[in-house]
Formats: structure tokens, sequence, C-alpha cells
């Protein structure tokens, strides 16, 4: 039984370059004995070797036993710079994953990075990105701070949704670490990225997206964050605060058929609620590798834990299936 890992990342070193000279308020610093990557100064993602390594990545999925990776860059991704800069690296790394994909045809496929504050450039890039072989788009739960649900995002996902493709939406550092002092104990990482996503989605929900966009398969980041966990609540928001039915009728989670989800979680019982919560054909296997608390080997024993008749469609047949592979 093959193994898909939709939810892994890969970064390279002329990212990480640009990243450094034209982000900002991106800096590097040290974090334990370890190089980490901050925004306004609180650590988000530690830099590992494997991330700047795909023949060690390939190693490292044969001792796993995952068969297939959909790699992505991760967040902040190319949000900075400005529109040339971040083109231009959306671009670069496309084109690097694109290689990849031809050096390892059996192991590796991708997801496009777009420049999303600049449509045009955007949907130029989608469009160039499938060309060479991305098979879904990769999107952060806010983009520098823009809500994915804003209006000048409108021409993006509509190119999208017309292609039908899945789309991986992966939080980053929340606005407001610094007001919600994150930065000690990095909470970005513990709870920072689980309210991003969950913020992402329940804004989804509550505008009415999944009316809209009917085609794109949204891919809501380990687990879904809180949404399993919250959806009873939403759905009681909608029946009693009025501003929750301003766009919507049905409730929330009557779209959740709608909605995937991977299976970056850390405990059993909450990828079972998971489960529960998003069916078996709407769950997916995802690591988070090569993240520190990425877990390749971990996830997937929590998946081959499931029930007999999840285990087989959450291991690989429904990434065969939503990314046509």
């Amino acid at each position: 039984m093959a193994v898909i890992d939709v939810h892994t990342h890969m970064l390279n070193d002329e990212w990480l370059r640009r990243i450094l000279e034209h982000g900002g308020k991106f800096t590097i610093k040290e974090l334990g004995g370890q190089r980490a990557l901050h925004d306004d100064g609180a650590p988000f993602m530690t830099l590992m070797d494997p991330m700047f390594d795909y023949a060690q990545r390939i190693k490292d999925m044969d001792d796993a036993k995952v068969d297939i990776a959909i790699v992505s860059l991760t967040c902040p991704n190319v949000y900075w710079g400005g529109k040339e800069i971040s083109t231009s690296t959306a671009r670069m790394m496309n084109d690097d994953m694109a290689a990849q994909q031809k050096a390892y045809p059996d192991r590796i496929r991708f997801f496009a990075s777009l420049p999303w504050q600049y449509a045009d450039a955007a949907v130029a890039e989608l469009e160039r990105a499938l060309s060479i072989g991305a098979v879904g788009v990769f999107v952060s739960a806010n983009v520098a701070g823009l809500s994915l649900t804003d209006e000048s995002l409108a021409p993006i996902w509509a190119a999208i949704d017309k292609a039908g493709l899945p789309v991986l939406v992966h939080p980053g550092a929340p606005p407001g670490v610094a007001e919600m002092d994150m930065a000690r104990f990095n909470m970005v990482a513990s709870v920072g990225f689980m309210f991003d996503t969950s913020m992402a989605i329940t804004r989804m929900l509550y505008a009415g997206f999944f009316e809209t966009y009917k085609n794109l398969k949204i891919i809501a980041s380990h687990a879904g964050a809180a949404i399993p966990y919250i959806l009873g609540r939403l759905d009681f928001c909608h029946q009693n605060m009025p501003p929750c039915r301003e766009v919507i009728s049905d409730p929330p989670s009557s779209y959740i058929g709608q909605i995937y989800f991977d299976s970056v979680t850390f405990q059993q019982e909450s990828l079972q609620l998971c489960l529960d919560v998003a069916g078996k054909a709407n769950l997916m296997y995802g690591s988070d590798y090569p993240h520190n608390i990425g877990d390749m080997k971990g996830c997937l024993s929590r998946v081959d834990a499931l029930p007999a008749d999840a285990r087989e469609a959450v291991r690989s047949k429904n990434a065969e299936r939503i990314f046509n592979l």
C-alpha cells in the first residue's frame, strides 16, 4: 500500500538569501543551539539541514516507508520584498521544485508558490507553474496579514477554482505576534500556527467561500488546527448570532465535505476526532517533515492505527484522487 505525504516542505539557499536581504522584519538568530528564522523577533521556523537536501529527504522517506512527497515552500513563502522580488522568488522556487520532480519522478511532486499580493502576477505564475508540473497551490493562512477572503485575491481563487486544484492552507506567524507575547516559549509554533489556520478556515466558512468556489480542494493544515474541535461551536454561533448569518444561510458544518485535512497531529485521539469530523474520504497523510516538529514515522504510525476501513484511504487513496496521481 503506497504512502503519499501531502504536507512536507523544502527550501533552498537562494530563498534564504533573498528573504534575509529583502524581507525586512525577518531575521536569523540562534535558538537553543539552532538557527531559527524570526518574524518581528519571534521565532517561527528552525532551519533544519534536510530542508535544503533532497538526497537526504529521499533517504528519510525510504527509512519511514513514504513513497511520494508533495513538497511546498513553507511560510512566509514569497510574501515580502515587493512585486518584482515576490514574483521572481516564486518563479525561482517553482523552477527548483520542478527540477527536483524531474530528478526524482517517482518520489517528488510540488505545490506552486505564488505572489499572492499581486493578483495579475499570481495568475500568470499559476499558469506557468502548472505547465512545468505543479499539482496544487500553497497559500499561507494569512498573506502578509491579508485575509484569504479579501476581494483582492478573488482573481487568483477563480483561476484555482477553474483548474479544480488542491490548495494547502498553511499557517504563518499570525498578525500581532509581538502584542500576543508569542516570542517567549516559542508559542508561534505551538499555538500561533493553530490560531492562524483556524481563523482562516472559519472566515472562509462564514464568508460563503465554499459556495463561491466549488471546485477547488482546500487542505486545512495540521489536522485542521482547532476546526474539528470547534465545529459545533461555529454552528451554534451561526444559529444564535446574526453576524454569523450575514452571508451563509446553512450552518458551517454543511460545508465540511469541501475541506480536506492532513494527519499532522501528535496524539491519536486528535487524529481520530479529525477523522470523525472530516470523514475517511477527506483525510490524508502528512508529516510536516523536515521541520523540527515534523514527524514522518510518528504521523504514519498514527494513520496506521486508524480503523482498517480508513487506513488505506488516508495513506494514499485520497491523495491519488484529489491530486490525480
